[in-house]
């Protein structure tokens, strides 16, 4: 069964320039769904005797599940709590006990990850948008899924909603992440239940939720990566008020990364031209790159690239185009600069 979760459009080889009709009808189609909000959280265990022992193929052993379901007035339609028998860990990392005040002897008699999570998936309906604080907790979903055999039921590419940035976005400075109990706190909510409990830091994420405007909710969403695009045809391309957000395919090297005219386009995400390079992509040292590019029309734009390592062993590129002040575009110009300055040195 595939989840009929919110999926973002391919557009093939017309990623970098999508016409405007059917960018707005694919948005109109998002935005006016009937559909349920599912806020959940996830608690795991990682491996006690260092990260040089653990399964690198679950990394992060999921022990606990908690999601509350809100329809689109954002009413409560029901919750869903339940901690899982550990597979792969059996002892709790100690930096885990601490924050999760939870023991193994308590979780013996737990039913197994694939019984909680097929249960749980199945509580969650078909139509429903997907809510978490942070971008781990979808990606960590699926990882276990996959290591305990299961069908992964998301529909790729599957798009959620980071309530922890759009918080950023809303009261802070759009970049910088808060923890969840400092959000409660400036909301001034009640905090009658303690945080690192999977039900209880869904209902605080709830109602943070329920205190962002719907609006800049659901224009403002994020891409899980788990599915990461492995061909031309299955790139995204998704554009938001300011910045534009393109995922490539899979590369065998860095080098080839950034040899892919897609990858390194600065077209205008506004008006579809292309802007005048003005400082070539270059490398910060750790697997980032940024470029400084001119529209005529609408102004300074910011490049970034971040590459990120696939499961298969390629590489996929990450590339936000931004509108900036030309104070922003001044930044970018002393950053090269310092570049320049080190790699000399």
């Amino acid at each position: 069964m595939l989840m009929n979760v919110e999926i973002i459009t391919h557009f093939g080889n017309s990623a970098e320039n999508p016409s405007n009709t059917l960018y707005k009808m694919t948005n109109a189609v998002y935005t006016h769904s009937i559909m349920n909000y599912i806020i959940f959280d996830l608690e795991w265990n990682q491996c006690p005797d260092g990260k040089e022992f653990e399964d690198p193929s679950l990394p992060f052993e999921i022990l606990e599940i908690g999601a509350i379901k809100l329809d689109s007035n954002y009413h409560e339609l029901g919750r869903f709590h339940e901690q899982i028998c550990p597979a792969v860990y059996t002892s709790m990392h100690e930096y885990t006990q601490e924050l999760l005040h939870m023991d193994m002897e308590s979780l013996k008699n737990a039913r197994t990850f694939p019984e909680v999570a097929a249960d749980f998936l199945s509580w969650c309906g078909k139509r429903v948008h997907f809510c978490t604080w942070g971008v781990s907790d979808l990606y960590e979903l699926q990882r276990n899924m996959r290591y305990h055999g299961m069908k992964n039921p998301f529909r790729a590419p599957l798009r959620f909603y980071d309530i922890q940035k759009i918080f950023s976005i809303v009261y802070d400075d759009r970049k910088v992440r808060r923890s969840l109990e400092h959000a409660a706190d400036f909301l001034k909510l009640e905090k009658g239940e303690r945080f690192h409990n999977a039900l209880n830091d869904s209902v605080y994420t709830a109602e943070i939720l329920k205190r962002l405007p719907s609006e800049t909710v659901l224009k403002n969403f994020s891409i899980d990566y788990f599915q990461n695009p492995k061909s031309r045809k299955e790139e995204i391309y998704a554009v938001y008020d300011n910045y534009a957000k393109f995922v490539s395919r899979e590369f065998s090297s860095k080098v080839q990364a950034m040899k892919d005219w897609k990858v390194t386009s600065t077209r205008c995400f506004l008006c579809k031209k292309n802007a005048r390079r003005k400082i070539r992509w270059f490398s910060n040292g750790n697997g980032s790159y940024f470029s400084l590019s001119y529209c005529e029309e609408h102004g300074w734009l910011k490049g970034k690239i971040k590459l990120r390592k696939a499961e298969s062993g390629n590489y996929f590129c990450i590339k936000i185009l931004k509108l900036i002040t030309p104070e922003e575009a001044e930044e970018v110009r002393q950053k090269k600069d310092a570049m320049k300055c080190k790699h000399k040195k």
